[in-house]
């Protein structure tokens, strides 16, 4: 074994109550009883934590008067609403497991998850019924539950209301209570398994780096279904009697009336939404003042962007590091301790390494290697993958990130590159096998591979090269138009190069650095 070089947090360790994350995220609702716990940008739907309590304790008595309970999954599809939050907690509560389903979906993305997490009953917002019901052919589910009226006169939120019960006991540390899911570094989509105590954990691991005060108002506008608006935004925000605001999609002058009319004091944004308060006209017509910190995740940040969004808006903009893998977070960047282009510190509890992934050699300080992270967020292990799970998490319990990153001398992490074959879009993530299995379907395509390259709106944007079929053409239009069809917008293809072969190693995988150095 090499010498391991391990870095661990600066920041102080915290204590990881052992309760389940519904108790955790509700710990300060009797003491904040009247207070806004979550509400939409209008107003319209508004909870407070009194009644955010009762009502997921009554939505997990009457799924368990259903039979929900361990060992049930249950599919939850729907855009930031308050009652997001109540779907996903009185389904922990009465003991069964969500798996959260990216809304946009079409029917076959959503009908692989539903299969493959072995989910059995629906959440869905109306507007997504004729997506869900269509998805749901050929699966275990076998209720749809409308999450508002019916389109079809079926079951709703409120018939699902029953006697509230408390929480039912689970094995905090071994039991799955959310499936979100990840391509991880390689391939399609797996369900990532995430415990009680994984997101518990890192709600506490990152008390030391983000420091709420009282009266503090969230936006909300990164999505619930990711883990990164599922735990930073949702999940600890109520864990720490901040006011959420939840916005079912990003609009740039909603946003900044909602900070102007509600006095929202933290900003939770990806880079583009970044690019937008530091360059939009916009901006300028709203009183922004209330505005503490913005936090950017999801994918790098560029520090001149950063430094001109935080000087037009006059507060810190930070970012932090994470994975789905990970609960999120295992980077951060402590208030006051912002250095420039850096993912900030490893949090409390948490280990860090930088090793070298071809030799297997621990770097020393401001060196180029493979991230690799131990701590309480490391996920259980990937959904009925084995395989994937131990080229993932080795023997010592870490986790290999597939991400290049340098530690610097006052222990900032700074990614500067991948391993992993994943395109990050606006934050969201693509993976390159999904689209080659589909391109690859083409009449006209004998062979594929997807890379991201750079962006600087989106960050990255998937590029595909294509070998022909002997004697034919293939244009982008042709390969957007097959995407279109059968996947979500942003895993759309943007440029597409055609080349005589697609360059492989003698194993047969795909060389994709030599197309990323083309």
């Amino acid at each position: 074994m090499s010498n391991q070089i391990i870095h661990t947090s600066p920041l102080p360790d915290v204590e990881i109550p052992d309760v389940a994350i519904t108790t955790h995220v509700l710990r300060r609702a009797d003491e904040l009883a009247d207070r806004v716990a979550i509400q939409d940008t209008t107003g319209a739907s508004t909870y407070t934590f009194a009644e955010l309590k009762a009502a997921i304790h009554s939505l997990a008595g009457g799924l368990a008067a259903r039979g929900v309970g361990p060992g049930t999954v249950i599919g939850l599809m729907a855009p930031n609403t308050p009652e997001y939050a109540i779907v996903f907690h009185g389904v922990a509560v009465a003991g069964g497991a969500v798996t959260t389903i990216n809304p946009t979906y079409g029917p076959e993305e959503v009908r692989h998850q539903l299969d493959d997490a072995g989910a059995t009953m629906l959440f869905v917002v109306p507007m997504f019924h004729d997506v869900a019901a269509a998805a749901i052919e050929g699966t275990g589910v076998t209720d749809i539950v409308s999450i508002g009226e019916s389109p079809t006169g079926g079951l709703t939120m409120s018939d699902m209301m029953g006697d509230p019960i408390e929480q039912v006991p689970v094995d905090l540390a071994g039991h799955t209570v959310v499936l979100p899911y990840s391509s991880g570094t390689t391939g399609l989509p797996k369900g990532v398994m995430l415990t009680h105590r994984n997101l518990v954990a890192n709600i506490e691991q990152c008390q030391h780096a983000i420091r709420y005060t009282d009266d503090e108002v969230a936006l909300a506008a990164l999505p619930f279904f990711h883990i990164y608006g599922m735990q930073v935004l949702m999940n600890g925000l109520l864990a720490n009697g901040v006011t959420t605001v939840a916005m079912p999609r990003f609009d740039m002058e909603e946003a900044l009336r909602a900070v102007q009319e509600l006095k929202i004091t933290r900003f939770f944004a990806v880079p583009p939404i970044v690019l937008g308060l530091a360059k939009h006209p916009m901006v300028d017509q709203f009183d922004t003042s209330s505005v503490k910190q913005i936090f950017s995740g999801a994918a790098p940040l560029g520090a001149e962007l950063a430094a001109e969004a935080g000087a037009r808006l006059g507060c810190e903009v930070v970012q932090g590091f994470g994975m789905t893998e990970l609960s999120p977070v295992s980077h951060c960047t402590p208030e006051g301790d912002f250095r420039a282009g850096t993912s900030g510190v490893t949090v409390s509890n948490t280990e860090s390494r930088v090793v070298d992934p071809d030799t297997g050699a621990d770097q020393p300080i401001g060196e180029r290697g493979e991230l690799w992270v131990r701590g309480p967020q490391v996920m259980k292990g990937y959904l009925n993958n084995p395989e994937a799970t131990a080229a993932t998490i080795d023997d010592e319990g870490w986790l290999h990130t597939g991400d290049i990153a340098i530690i610097d001398e006052h222990g900032h992490m700074t990614i500067v590159d991948r391993l992993k074959e994943l395109i990050k879009f606006k934050g969201f993530q693509v993976a390159p096998a999904e689209l080659e299995a589909l391109i690859v379907t083409h009449p006209k395509v004998a062979d594929v591979a997807v890379i991201g390259v750079p962006d600087d709106e989106a960050g990255e944007i998937p590029k595909a090269f294509v070998a022909a079929v002997p004697g034919e053409t293939v244009s982008l239009e042709e390969i957007q138009d097959l995407v279109a069809e059968h996947l979500v917008s942003y895993k759309q293809i943007k440029q597409l190069e055609v080349l005589d072969a697609i360059p492989k190693s003698a194993s047969g995988k795909i060389l994709r650095k030599d197309l990323r150095t083309r």
